[in-house]
């Protein structure tokens, strides 16, 4: 495969992370609403509060994801889903290669 089939996979890698992202966030749980009750995140908080004295710590993977889930993600976290999305897609097609 050439320079512009692996640049093109690694396009649409970036892309179907960032579009997935916040749809993934919400099938697990985290919600524009909140964190849905008995979903994996409702479990995550749960730990993270019998973890914590029975709060979630601000900066917690917890309180970053549901962050992402309530506001959508910053331009920081947007370019890191695309970076790692582009990687996948690069990592997949010089696998295929």
């Amino acid at each position: 495969m050439g320079i512009l089939t692996a640049i093109a996979i690694g396009a649409a890698g970036a892309t179907g992370a960032v579009v997935a992202a916040p749809l993934v966030l919400a099938g697990i749980g985290f919600t524009s609403a909140g964190i849905a009750a008995g979903s994996y995140a409702a479990g995550m908080m749960s730990a993270a509060a019998v973890a914590n004295g029975g709060a979630v710590a601000a900066g917690s993977t917890v309180a970053v994801l549901q962050a992402a889930g309530a506001a959508g993600l910053s331009g920081a976290a947007t370019a890191a889903v695309a970076g790692a999305g582009a990687a996948v897609g690069a990592a997949v097609e010089w696998m295929a290669g």
